[in-house]
């Protein structure tokens, strides 16, 4: 990086900081106002936030890696902003009338306790393990490749400045999410989401011109058939990579699992997932909400744009031999780094930073509220609400501890938990989205259900998930292997998801329902003409027509990629 790359870094420290004291000056009363900003949240707030959080190292080093290898697969994924409508319009009432904190809060006054205690455990784990620890892994890889250094030398010692990176990136996040809470995570994203897209769009247009255009990308990606490893048995000779819909024969990506499978992933993550819905329930109201869920689709439509194409970009690149590297992972450092002109480097390298700590800072304050409200208060319910800030800043902090003890068992572990990461998510997802989906379209479905949904749905999925380490992506034999391992990991997700449906109406037929009046507005067609009135006045033809654009830009992405 040149001199001009890191005066622009260091400008974007200035603000970053700016903000973060602003926030200071402004006391928490609460935990209310720590951790959901005193659900005063404006729309643009709630939208940036959104996809601040979302774009964390699994885009800027995955989703590229994924184009480089593989071209528009992943696309799916990405073209969930439809996704974000369904929070916004179908969720939003829910959450709003029920008043919770958190998913696991919903699911006690929808169900009952056992399922809330269950999903926080299932959430912390999940966000311990995975989360933190593949955002804080990749930021390592990504700054020491972009900044070139192999290592620095602190008090005589020769130290891998990945340490060094990886580190300082969960201390400085966590500092400011510690001080800071929720309104910390939510305007610091105003600052970083606009940061992250003039970098990344930099990134596409250059990359482009050095292709000779989008005609050039395409006729390249569009020439390569999709290859796999030997070990799946299978070459593409009619698909390539500019496909988005694969042959139901893919052994990755077939069109049979990747519709749904990809749909149940996105439900379970935009819809009931506290990372994700935390920033709408800081929402000042439920229109508030609703046009923040809006905006932060309108976002969600641009990472194919900003991060799977610059990975074919890079692709097409090496194809033609004008840049190389190391593995498809390095794919956008290396674009950053042999690209960009003097001080765009520094606007990018600030958008990576902004990325790693918004979707840090949001995991952080997300487990440090579900280990306060849905476990500290069971023990101490008398307590001041500064009491429950003050323990909700310590839960914060070890956090960021077992983040950081995380990384050496992440840094030995990385590639296997690269390659599962997708199918832990399509593991984790089925279960929960079947509970939550079932939970609000009928009063029928029994806490019993809910509770034995939650329970069958991770042990279906955490077993494949032991059995695909057992296994060490070998072959097997057996009536397990072949019912467990064996299929394709988006069909197996499929399976769980139906399995669970059914199980509850099973369930809940042989179960004693709750009494309808303790969950009155929490599920379709209980709401009051109060609540429904407050919901029908908080939209207007202006929402209806954003939403539609945003299903139109879809639906023509499918249309030109089919």
């Amino acid at each position: 990086m040149t001199t001009l790359d890191w005066i622009i870094l260091a400008i974007f420290f200035v603000g970053l900081i700016g903000i973060i004291i602003w926030v200071l000056m402004k006391k928490d009363k609460d935990t209310s106002d720590y951790f959901l900003a005193g659900r005063d949240a404006t729309w643009l707030a709630i939208g940036a936030s959104i996809f601040a959080s979302n774009i964390g190292s699994e885009h800027l080093v995955g989703l590229a890696g994924t184009g480089a290898e593989s071209g528009m697969a992943f696309a799916h994924w990405e073209m969930h902003g439809w996704m974000i409508l369904v929070l916004g319009w179908l969720f939003v009432p829910f959450y709003a009338r029920s008043g919770v904190f958190t998913m696991p809060e919903f699911l006690e006054r929808r169900y009952n306790t056992k399922s809330r205690s269950f999903l926080s455990v299932i959430s912390l784990v999940s966000y311990v393990l995975t989360k933190v620890a593949v955002t804080v892994y990749a930021g390592g890889i990504v700054f020491k490749d972009v900044f070139n250094i192999d290592s620095i030398t602190i008090f005589n010692q020769e130290i891998d400045f990945f340490w060094v990176s990886a580190i300082g990136l969960v201390v400085l996040t966590g500092l400011y999410t510690v001080f800071g809470g929720m309104k910390a995570v939510l305007y610091t994203s105003v600052l970083q989401t606009p940061i992250l897209l003039a970098g990344s769009v930099a990134i596409l247009v250059i990359g482009l011109t050095q292709l000779g255009g989008w005609h050039n990308l395409m006729e390249i990606v569009r020439a390569t058939p999709v290859t796999y490893p030997d070990h799946l048995d299978y070459t593409s000779t009619v698909d390539n990579m500019g496909s988005l819909i694969r042959s139901a024969k893919d052994p990755v990506y077939p069109w049979t699992g990747v519709l749904l499978g990809s749909a149940i992933i996105g439900f379970w993550y935009w819809c009931t997932d506290q990372f994700i819905v935390q920033r709408v329930l800081s929402g000042r109201d439920q229109k508030q909400a609703r046009r923040g869920s809006i905006f932060g689709a309108y976002l969600k439509l641009t990472p194919v744009f900003l991060f799977l194409i610059p990975g074919m970009i890079a692709f097409a690149l090496r194809k033609q031999g004008l840049i190389d590297f190391s593995s498809n992972d390095a794919a956008f450092s290396t674009l950053v780094k042999e690209l960009l002109p003097r001080g765009f480097t520094g606007v990018v390298v600030g958008g990576i930073l902004a990325a790693l700590m918004s979707s840090l800072a949001s995991l952080f304050n997300s487990s440090a509220m579900l280990f306060t409200v849905d476990f500290y208060q069971k023990f101490k319910k008398d307590a001041s609400p500064r009491h429950y800030v003050i323990v909700g800043r310590i839960a914060t902090v070890v956090i960021v501890i077992l983040g950081i003890l995380w990384i050496p068992v992440m840094k030995g572990l990385g590639k296997v938990l690269y390659e599962y990461l997708q199918d832990v998510q399509s593991l984790l997802a089925p279960g929960i989205a079947a509970v939550f989906l079932l939970g609000i379209l009928s009063k029928k479905t029994t806490p019993t259900a809910g509770f034995t949904g939650l329970v069958v749905g991770f042990i279906l999925g955490m077993l494949r998930l032991g059995l695909n380490i057992y296994y060490g992506g070998d072959t097997g034999d057996g009536f397990i292997y072949r019912l467990i391992v064996e299929p394709n990991w988006l069909h197996y997700e499929i399976f769980i998801f139906f399995t669970i449906i059914i199980l509850m109406v099973i369930v809940s037929f042989f179960t004693e329902r709750k009494e309808a009046t303790s969950i009155q507005g929490l599920y379709f067609g209980s709401a009051s003409a109060e609540q429904r009135r407050i919901t029908r006045e908080s939209w207007n033809k202006w929402d209806v027509i954003h939403s539609a654009v945003i299903l139109a830009v879809v639906l023509i992405f499918y249309a030109y990629f089919w």
